[in-house]
């Protein structure tokens, strides 16, 4: 369902960014977008490297990006048909990959943390603030997806509702 002025991202089954050798191809994910934010080049140098698969900007509103990590890296137990729920609960979850994202340690930032299940898949949705960030995390294959909506304190201010309606669309397909 299309909202006016709104878009659905969905990423390309062919687009490159095979995050590392012996990877399986990536399951696409979607989210929605204001029509008016743009994808914006990744570059590897980029805070959280070669795992950030995908950035989204609006220089008004705020900012998205989707880091894209092997489930391998926080257990060898994990198969190849990972849950978030293998990787860990929400509490842990956002205390091994929250500081990847906002660069520091989340110990009393996490606002909200909610459990959400769509489709079968299990989500885990955390709000942290300083800085202003919405993580969305799930498993799919033998990856853990980190979707983060972030944005200034002005940004969250005036467009707080459309920022937590981003964060809470992500999809794994």
């Amino acid at each position: 369902m299309k909202k006016a002025g709104w878009r659905t991202y969905r990423r390309p089954d062919d687009k490159s960014g095979g995050h590392g050798v012996g990877w399986s191809p990536m399951i696409p994910y979607t989210f929605s977008v204001p029509d008016k934010w743009e994808e914006v080049p990744v570059s590897i140098a980029d805070l959280g490297g070669t795992e950030i698969d995908l950035r989204f900007a609006n220089p008004k509103e705020g900012r998205v990006f989707v880091i894209v990590a092997p489930v391998k890296r926080f257990s060898d137990e994990i198969g190849e048909e990972a849950t978030i729920e293998q990787i860990g609960p929400p509490d842990k979850v956002i205390s091994a990959f929250g500081p990847e994202v906002i660069g520091e340690n989340v110990e009393g930032k996490v606002l909200r943390s909610e459990v959400a299940e769509h489709e079968g898949r299990t989500y885990y949705q955390f709000e942290l603030e300083p800085p202003h960030v919405m993580i969305t995390a799930t498993a799919a294959g033998n990856r853990l997806y980190l979707f983060n909506v972030t944005g200034n304190g002005l940004q969250w201010k005036r467009y707080y509702k459309d920022l937590r309606k981003i964060a809470e669309s992500f999809r794994v397909v």
